[in-house]
């Protein structure tokens, strides 16, 4: 039999391809749809072929329900995890957790107590050549690292992506972020998890379109690790190419990531010697959304992105805006 599941908030734009991962499982199925906007959530609702409801407290009392699915705008994040925990139901709640660190440290804590599962869509995770990065590194195969640059961009501003259905994306007051927030938190993830905790960050952020006001569609960010690394993180909406998404310096190795390709210089790696990709690779993980499934459905799965992992890379995020606008530095919380 299938486990029940709930659709709250259709609002992302990662809301369709989740439907179609859900569509081609037969061990999951959503019964309830539910959205603030009904039209959206008939929409969604007809392609999960579940249905469209107007109350929540049907999802909450429905004890066939195990799981909810969280694509809402952001700014609405905080009182359907909070409820959804209440009611014991295990969480995929899509990036970013909350708008800042109240929110989502206020989230986080609730899923702590309710003892549910919880996940979120960094599927930066499961790629074969930052999992080997990450051994590497552990394994003291660079030596200290001094520098870290990671880098997520598309066209989108460009493009016009947030022009109609996904237009709340490009406004702060719903998304909690522009541009540098959207893209950048999925590296921002990997940069912590791979590095640890900050000790303080900055960053500044820009539009260069205007398409969407005032918002920001590009920015650098710096962070000081708290073990002496200094990173480096760049995210936008408004960049034609991007060819060059990683690179880490340290004092016995170095490494970088090219059109997708990782290339390793290292002495205590035999063969690293950066000339050449390296494909000696672990294998990819499933997409986060997919994980989340599989451990809802007792499935053997990569670990999960916890809900407090979840919340400190919104405080980060939240620090580095309003380093930006502050022009300083901030210690985030």
């Amino acid at each position: 039999m299938a486990t029940m599941l709930a659709l709250v908030g259709g609002a992302h734009i990662h809301t369709p391809g989740f439907i179609d991962r859900i569509n081609k499982r037969s061990d999951v199925q959503i019964k309830y749809v539910w959205d603030h906007d009904p039209v959206r959530a008939q929409k969604r609702a007809e392609a999960l072929n579940s249905q469209s409801i107007s109350v929540l407290d049907t999802i909450w009392n429905d004890a066939s329900i195990q799981g909810v699915i969280i694509c809402s705008e952001t700014d609405r994040h905080e009182p359907l995890v909070l409820a959804a925990a209440g009611a014991g139901k295990h969480l995929f709640v899509e990036k970013p957790l909350g708008m800042g660190a109240v929110d989502a440290y206020r989230m986080a804590d609730a899923i702590k107590k309710a003892g549910i599962l919880f996940q979120t869509g960094y599927f930066m995770r499961g790629n074969p050549a930052l999992r080997l990065l990450k051994e590497q590194i552990e394994a003291g195969s660079f030596g200290k690292i001094t520098r870290y640059r990671h880098t997520n961009c598309h066209s989108g501003s460009l493009g016009g992506w947030f022009d109609t259905e996904w237009r709340w994306m490009a406004d702060q007051s719903q998304a909690g972020c522009g541009a540098f927030g959207d893209l950048g938190t999925h590296v921002l993830d990997i940069m912590l998890w791979i590095m640890g905790k900050v000790r303080n960050v900055t960053a500044s952020l820009d539009t260069a379109t205007r398409r969407y006001g005032d918002i920001d569609e590009f920015g650098e960010g710096l962070l000081k690790f708290d073990n002496g690394c200094i990173g480096s993180l760049a995210a936008g909406w408004v960049d034609v190419a991007h060819p060059v998404s990683l690179i880490l310096s340290g004092t016995e190795g170095h490494a970088y990531i090219a059109n997708g390709q990782l290339f390793i210089q290292s002495p205590k790696i035999p063969g690293a010697d950066g000339k050449s990709p390296w494909t000696d690779l672990p294998p990819a993980w499933p997409h986060a959304f997919e994980l989340f499934l599989d451990a809802l459905t007792g499935k053997d799965h990569a670990p999960l992105v916890n809900a407090h992992e979840a919340a400190y890379r919104s405080a980060v995020m939240e620090a580095l805006y309003t380093a930006a606008e502050q022009q300083t530095w901030i210690t985030p919380l």
